[in-house]
């Protein structure tokens, strides 16, 4: 039997409420939607959390300040300086999903935003490199509970046409934090003594404070109350922020039932609910193939080198002004930032295939002239050569944003059915970090060793898996790694993961919806008889 999951009022490519959108409630003239994006705002912060991590590292290698209190770290022990956060994180993952599933996503994110403040104070008092390194292990595994919760939750509360979009955006204010690290480095590179590192340290917290202050005052997962068996609050909540308040509204009494039928099918077949379910079905394992390797490819496409170590390649190409790397590492982030945010709103419009398919192609082009440019340089000093390395890296990242940077996030969580979303995006986050992890410490010893030939090395071993799905099988690979094209607006979160599991899953859960409607009809009416009775 397939696993559950949310049903479609039509078939697998038809659309099944866009007419029940009221077109006059936008999110710039509904208070209620204002309201709920203020608070998807708050959830988003905890991308802003881990970018503020990679941009940090990356400024504080070129402060004297830092280099000098924790003894000129290169190699091996620069790379543990960067990749121990996300070891951390390793260590959360087998509790997360649990935390989200068990306690809910706002619990979730309380407390991985509680860890990261009290992680952030001992990052900022640090006396040793020992400390340090504690307390950044520390962060990544608080940042693992907030990380895993956060995005479902945007998710699961977004008004419906706007859920891709601002899904997108979650990935995509990650640059947010890159340019508060960037730009705060920069400026506290004149500061005599610790602080010149240790403000841009104690900002790092400032996400997680309001998480704190603020989350419980956020509405839950409608998808999670119904799961807990709290139909009420699920619809107050989707009533409140969907439809003024309106129980009775067409959209919500039709999100209600999709959500309700598919957990209740989730409750019938119970073996579809934990791992093993993420082999049992075809269904699942062609999710655990396209988010595996999204996620893979997401780190090791050549954006790994530049995120956590641009300093050491400006010191390559001849840059070696401190005040010139924080400068550009400034101005690369806000130009992700405009980018990746552009792509976001650009999602149903242009559609995910395409978006995947112009994002690789630009990507490897970019990251081979990168590698050309860098190696004219090493051989033969000359000054343009540096210069255009520096402009393909921003051409590379612009081609990383389209797709990599707003949709991994946003595919993963739409296509998992509510059963399997917090442990399939354990899943996700686990392949990011192991890939990372190689990334954050082997690049600074391999890029020490070998220079611009280590360039040429990522091109032979990551650029021919993009030429193969961009240039040689774009229809084969790509049309069938990316199911969903444009125009999925018309889908709840329900029927867009149901087309995972094909038309009977679709057909299945559809009546299980239809029979919640019927009875919910049956009931309203005893009661409306009951009063006129009396």
């Amino acid at each position: 039997m397939p696993s559950a999951v949310g049903p479609a009022a039509v078939g697998a490519n038809g659309v099944s409420f866009a007419h029940l959108i009221d077109p006059n409630r936008t999110w710039y003239n509904n208070k209620r939607l204002i309201t709920l994006h203020a608070w998807i705002v708050l959830l988003i912060i905890t991308s802003s959390t881990n970018g503020y991590d990679g941009s940090m590292v990356n400024g504080l290698q070129s402060l004297q300040q830092w280099e000098s209190a924790f003894g000129h770290p290169t190699g091996g022990k620069l790379g543990l300086l960067s990749a121990i956060q996300t070891i951390g994180g390793l260590a959360g993952y087998p509790f997360a999903p649990y935390v989200s599933d068990g306690l809910g996503r706002r619990r979730a994110v309380l407390l991985g935003a509680t860890i990261m403040c009290i992680a952030v104070g001992v990052q900022t008092a640090s006396q040793n490199v020992g400390m340090f390194i504690g307390a950044r292990f520390l962060i990544g595994f608080g940042l693992t509970f907030a990380a895993n919760a956060a995005p479902l939750l945007v998710t699961e509360i977004a008004y419906p046409p706007y859920r891709a979009p601002l899904t997108s955006l979650y990935n995509s204010l990650w640059y947010s934090g890159s340019i508060i690290a960037a730009w705060a480095t920069y400026g506290t590179f004149k500061i005599n003594g610790s602080w010149a590192w240790r403000l841009p340290s104690l900002l790092q917290g400032v996400p997680s404070i309001l998480q704190v202050a603020l989350i419980l005052f956020a509405p839950e997962s409608p998808r999670w109350l119904i799961s807990k068996g709290r139909d009420d609050e699920a619809l107050h909540v989707l009533a409140y922020y969907h439809a003024d308040g309106n129980e009775s509204d067409p959209l919500v009494r039709h999100e209600f039932q999709e959500i309700k039928a598919a957990i209740e099918l989730d409750r019938a077949v119970a073996k579809n609910t934990g791992w093993k379910s993420f082999i049992a079905t075809p269904g699942n394992r062609k999710r655990v193939y396209i988010i595996t390797a999204i996620a893979f490819f997401s780190q090791w496409s050549g954006n790994g080198l530049v995120s956590y170590y641009l300093n050491k390649v400006f010191d390559q190409i001849g840059i070696t002004d401190p005040s010139t790397q924080l400068l550009i590492n400034g101005i690369l982030q806000i130009w992700n930032l405009g980018w990746s945010m552009y792509a976001s709103f650009m999602v149903e419009r242009l559609g995910r295939r395409f978006l995947f398919l112009l994002s690789a192609g630009l990507m490897t082009l970019f990251y081979m002239a990168q590698a050309i440019c860098f190696s004219e340089y090493s051989q033969h000093g000359t000054p343009a050569a540096g210069h255009a390395v520096i402009a393909f890296i921003f051409l590379f990242y612009a081609a990383y944003d389209i797709a990599f940077t707003p949709l991994i996030v946003t595919y993963t969580v739409e296509i998992l059915p509510f059963s399997l979303r917090a442990k399939g995006f354990t899943i996700f986050s686990l392949v990011i970090s192991v890939a990372l992890i190689f990334n954050q410490y082997i690049n600074p010893i391999a890029l020490q060793s070998l220079g611009w030939k280590y360039y040429w090395s990522a091109v032979l071993t990551a650029r021919p898996t993009d030429l193969a799905r961009v240039c040689l099988l774009p229809r084969m690979r790509i049309r069938l790694f990316v199911v969903l094209p444009r125009g999925d607006q018309g889908r709840t979160l329900e029927e867009t993961a149901a087309l995972f599991d094909g038309e009977d899953a679709i057909n299945q859960i559809t009546h299980q919806a239809e029979m919640e409607e019927r009875r919910e009809d049956s009931a309203l009416e005893k009661r409306s008889t009951g009063r006129e009775s009396a």
